[in-house]
């Protein structure tokens, strides 16, 4: 289905489509195919924008692709996805960071994006991560980021509109040899350049009751004196605050926070034990989430499992003139009874696209989870934030297997053959099969935290290849080639939200001032939700 054209003709640059998508898929199984959304906007913008580097300001070229709803009604919530920040900077960067003795990069970006409705507005800001990339010999620097926005209401009827404001590329620099001196990183901060086509317009969702708005333009409804642009690309909700600008029917930006958590009842105890006694460091959490199987098309849920962790001490980490930094390094197990594995957990799937399939199955560990955060203070304005690598080796293990209603005996060692694995950003120092996942957290003085942190938990990504299945199969029968067909490849993402941990030496229990952390019985007292 297509959108109805605009009226006007539109930029070249800027330019939206209506399709339908399959829902995003996430973490270690086997799942039904999702079905696809109706009514949904695919939006692609490229957009001028000046960025200032060490070399002087230069012009770069920043493409944001995202998927929105058609239509939503007043006080609905929805959120933007599949969202990708493409940025490309002039062969110029890239001898900025050559001169560093750079020759790799891994960026995050944060970008500024207006959210307007009728003459009331609202700010956001969208994240972004990125796996590391080689700098380029010549020629321009292409950075594709990917991340998860904040969900957005229209509090009234009206057109909502979404325009890019300033955005800010932090990157993390790595020496071609680990013996040099380390690079450092690098903030880029860049702004939409005067001539950007309808101000950075990236989509329009018509809210409530009337006519729809052609995808993508402006509506006459909309804000007459600004594109809804934030000024000076201020964190969520530190835009233009201006009393004329802003009211009761403001569009509402909000956590993500779909779904609702599981009753306690329903998940498994997270506490400490005789055979497991906490340490003065020791911490534990919940963790849920989501992983796809690409192959299928599906996504598998990760119910709540507890995590038992032991928080490192922090450690002076590399010289640089713009940060102080300090590295900590934690372990964590899962602790399933008395086992190092998440609880079992059931997903259902079409394999080859007809054939139902049911598997009960669970993630077990192979070795310690090992937790990797550097912390860089920024001196300018000490401003904090922290990098996080979860390295886990995991296998995935088949308990129970049903194929169109008949059970398959796959027997007691059906399993992947080795660690789910993923690229590692320092394969020198981290070899072997395990699974990485990233989180990136901020903190703005007088602002709460955002993004992800051991203590408060947050989302972590990353994306895995599920090895081959064996041991698949009994009396002679070998299911691991079904399984390994259906199952096995490259490309699968996922999704992990990390509760609030519980400080078991100096619990946090909820009272009229403080949130709670732990529960009576030393649990934590966050159960997270899992997060598509």
């Amino acid at each position: 289905m297509k959108a109805t054209p605009a009226a006007a003709p539109r930029p070249s640059r800027v330019r939206a489509r209506t399709t339908s998508i399959a829902a995003f898929v996430v973490l270690a199984a086997l799942v039904p195919t999702t079905a696809t959304a109706s009514g949904t906007q695919e939006v692609e913008a490229e957009l001028p924008y000046v960025c200032t580097l060490p070399s002087g300001q230069l012009s770069a070229t920043v493409r944001v692709s995202a998927d929105f709803p058609e239509r939503a009604e007043a006080g609905e919530a929805f959120t933007p996805s599949d969202v990708t920040t493409t940025v490309e900077l002039p062969a110029e960067a890239v001898a900025d960071l050559t001169a560093r003795d750079a020759a790799e990069v891994r960026a995050a970006t944060r970008l500024a994006v207006g959210v307007a409705q009728n003459k009331a507005t609202a700010a956001a800001t969208w994240r972004g991560g990125a796996e590391p990339v080689a700098l380029p010999g010549s020629g321009p620097l292409t950075l594709v980021t990917r991340g998860d926005v904040p969900s957005v209401a229209g509090r009234s009827d009206g057109d909502l509109t979404f325009s890019a404001g300033a955005l800010s590329i932090d990157l993390a620099l790595k020496a071609a040899d680990p013996a040099t001196a380390d690079p450092g990183s690098l903030t880029v901060d860049c702004a939409l350049a005067e001539d950007a086509p309808e101000q950075g317009l990236l989509a329009t969702v018509p809210v409530g009751a009337g006519e729809q708005a052609p995808s993508g333009s402006p509506s006459s409804s909309g804000p007459a004196e600004s594109s809804g642009a934030p000024d000076g690309g201020q964190p969520d909700g530190a835009g233009d605050r201006r009393p004329e600008r802003q009211s009761e029917r403001s569009p509402e930006v909000l956590e993500n926070t779909p779904g609702a958590a599981a009753d306690r009842d329903d998940v498994p105890p997270c506490r400490y034990d005789e055979q497991h006694p906490p340490t003065d460091v020791s911490l534990n959490a919940y963790v849920t989430g989501y992983a796809n199987v690409k192959k299928m098309k599906g996504a598998a849920y990760l119910p709540p499992s507890c995590v038992l962790i032991e928080q490192g001490l922090p450690v002076p980490g590399p010289p640089d003139p713009e940060y102080l930094i300090f590295d900590t390094l934690s372990y964590a197990n899962f602790h399933y009874r008395e086992r190092k594995q998440t609880p079992p957990f059931e997903a259902t799937f079409l394999s080859f696209d007809f054939a139902p399939v049911k598997a009960t199955m669970v993630l077990e560990q192979t070795g310690t989870m090992r937790i990797d955060s550097r912390m860089k203070m920024r001196l300018s304005d000490f401003t904090t934030i922290t990098d996080t690598y979860v390295r886990a080796p995991l296998v995935l293990h088949v308990l129970d297997l049903e194929v169109n209603g008949t059970p398959l005996d796959v027997g007691s060692g059906c399993r992947t053959e080795t660690s789910l694995t993923s690229e590692d950003p320092d394969p020198a120092n981290f070899p072997g099969d395990h699974l990485v996942l990233y989180g990136r957290g901020e903190q703005i003085i007088g602002l709460p935290a955002t993004g992800y942190l051991l203590l408060s938990g947050g989302v972590l990504s990353g994306e895995t290849t599920i090895p081959a299945f064996t041991g698949c199969g009994t009396d002679g029968e070998d299911l691991d080639r079904l399984l390994t067909a259906s199952v096995s490849g490259p490309g699968n993402q996922i999704k992990q939200v990390q509760g609030q941990t519980c400080a078991i030496a100096a619990p946090v229990f909820p009272s009229p001032e403080n949130e709670g952390q732990c529960t009576e019985d030393l649990q934590p007292y966050e159960i997270p939700v899992a997060e598509r």
